[in-house]
């Protein structure tokens, strides 16, 4: 008999020890004592207090006692918030990262309002970079609406630069842009180059002689040509310091919206080296690159490393700052009846719908005008109709920019998930409304209408076209201010709540992971952010002033402001 106390008193103290084993060795945090917002639910919820267990949300205190038991846990580290603001991580609907990355090794033309100005940035950079006489040149960010008469570069602006180094420089909206005399020689473009389809290689009056300025199809031809002569480390050192830019604004899963088979295997690298910190989804350009997925199934919708491919992308239209957009009703500035051009025919996009539908995977469409809007919704609709389904796979339209309300309508019953570049009202808003008038200006970026026609819409920064600042994207949403002060649109007014829904739930929902992100829950990723200030009680205007202190992924802290605690 007493050998068998003995034998349960030892299993006791086993269990005991092992007990204490696995709670040293896992990692536990409880944070409390600030505003911890779930974004659980239609109406704004409030925590007391969350147990993070490793990479996991463990439990989510909504009472006093239930808050005083996961801070009195002797094993956990408790933070204190002392009145910040904490919430789930957010979650970016549409950018470019490894274009961002490629970004940084260019030169920053953002902001520049003369041709002097552009000229001075380039040069500095080839002298501080100590380029060889040859080596190619490339530039990101200018904006033609701020130049004088606004008009694009030419090759002739350019060559006042170089001759020697080839130039190649690239619009805000990275729809168009423009290259040297020298850059035209490298890449073989001259009388008899042949136009190409859904694109301008434009040319002097009463000549085939290119200008040097293209847009679309033609300009991404060639922008995508251009070997940057950097090594693998290299690469992915960008792509980290482009990690670094998206979690300082508090992003903790991303997007890579249009991968081609030159960028993938840099991607690959990335994965076998484990070199991603934060997840990235990437979306391969079907139009050149479906056999990406084909050869990649293990990736499709499962991570590797942190990267997982979503599904396809597709370009109907160009960017309505450029003129580019394809309208239902022509531009209220420039040539008459002038409504800009789509990519492909209604039939190429029905292939294209087909393609995603028969690969089981999201597509995502470049939509900004109203009439490439048309061409998805439609081309979906008779897909779906011909097939008698009702599952699209979450197919999304990017940017929603100049897209009507009938048309929200649809898409709501069609399930097509409007992901929103809200931005553009501050951004662009003025251009837009020398661009369209105000009566459709007003209009653009939509985000009331899609609420009231129940789409869970989602925000986005197409970064490196803007930063990837969340933040300012929900000022945006929520004031609707342009540059100069002018409120555009007040009816599409949306509450901080509702926007901030497109930056974490919703957002989750358009990635297919709202079991796992979006809301502070129990068992879903520690994926979290601190800020200064509550989005949702400070001054509206003020919204873009809020600081992001920390951002956690997986309960690990990847970006901590000024390396202080909170």
């Amino acid at each position: 008999m007493k050998k068998v106390y003995f034998f349960i008193f030892c299993l006791f103290i086993g269990i005991f020890i092992n007990s204490c084993h696995d709670k040293i060795t896992h990692k536990i945090k409880v944070y409390h004592n600030g505003n911890i917002l779930t974004m659980k639910g239609d109406k704004p919820t409030y925590a007391k207090a969350i147990e993070v267990r490793d990479n996991t949300i463990m439990k989510v205190a909504y009472t006093d006692e239930d808050e005083k038991s996961i801070i009195n846990n002797v094993y956990a580290e408790v933070v204190d918030l002392q009145g910040k603001t904490l919430m789930p991580g957010f979650i970016d609907s549409h950018s470019h990262l490894v274009r961002f990355a490629q970004s940084l090794t260019t030169v920053d033309l953002t902001g520049s309002t003369n041709l002097l100005e552009i000229a001075q940035k380039i040069t500095n950079y080839i002298e501080v970079n100590k380029l060889k006489p040859d080596a190619w040149v490339i530039g990101f960010g200018y904006d033609n609406n701020l130049l004088p008469e606004k008009k694009n570069p030419n090759r002739d602006d350019l060559d006042k630069i170089s001759t020697t180094h080839p130039i190649f420089i690239t619009h805000a909206s990275g729809h168009v842009g423009a290259m040297n005399s020298k850059a035209l020689e490298e890449f073989g473009v001259d009388e008899n180059t042949p136009d190409i389809e859904g694109g301008v290689i434009e040319r002097y009056p009463n000549s085939r002689k290119p200008t040097g300025y293209m847009e679309e199809t033609a300009f991404l031809h060639y922008a995508n040509s251009i070997n940057f002569e950097l090594t693998d480390e290299d690469l992915m050192r960008f792509i980290n310091q482009a990690e670094d830019v998206y979690l300082g604004y508090g992003i903790t899963t991303a997007q890579d919206a249009l991968l081609s088979t030159a960028e993938f295997p840099l991607v690959i690298n990335m994965i076998t080296n484990n070199r991603f910190r934060m997840d990235v989804i990437g979306f391969i350009d079907l139009k050149t690159s479906d056999s990406i997925v084909e050869t990649n199934q293990e990736m499709v919708g499962k991570y590797s490393n942190r990267f997982k491919i979503g599904g396809y992308k597709i370009f109907l239209d160009g960017s309505p700052q450029a003129k580019t957009a394809w309208l239902e009703q022509p531009y209220v500035s420039g040539p008459a009846r002038y409504r800009g051009y789509g990519i492909y025919s209604n039939a190429d996009v029905e292939k294209y719908v087909e393609k995603a539908l028969d690969d089981e995977i999201q597509l995502q469409a470049h939509c900004n005008g109203d009439a490439a809007a048309d061409q998805y919704i439609n081309a979906f609709s008779n897909v779906m109709q011909k097939r008698n389904t009702t599952n699209n796979y979450r197919a999304v339209l990017v940017h929603s920019q100049i897209v009507r309300e009938e048309q929200y309508t649809s898409m709501s019953n069609l399930n097509i998930i409007p992901s929103i570049f809200v931005a553009h009202v501050y951004h662009w808003g003025d251009v837009h409304i020398a661009n369209l008038g105000m009566e459709r200006a007003s209009q653009i970026s939509a985000s009331k209408t899609a609420l009231d026609n129940k789409l869970a819409f989602t925000y986005h920064q197409d970064t490196p076209v803007i930063k990837p600042d969340m933040l300012e994207t929900i000022w945006c949403a929520v004031n609707r201010v342009t540059m100069s002060g002018i409120v555009l649109g007040e009816n599409q007014k949306v509450s901080p709540y509702e926007a901030l829904k497109a930056i974490t739930i919703n957002a989750a929902y358009q990635n297919k992971e709202e079991d796992i992100k979006g809301t502070l829950e129990e068992g879903k990723l520690a994926d979290l952010v601190i800020l200064s200030d509550n989005p949702l009680t400070c001054e509206p205007m003020s919204i873009k002033d809020i600081e992001v202190l920390e951002t956690i992924k997986e309960g690990k802290t990847l970006y901590l402001k000024n390396n202080s605690s909170i």
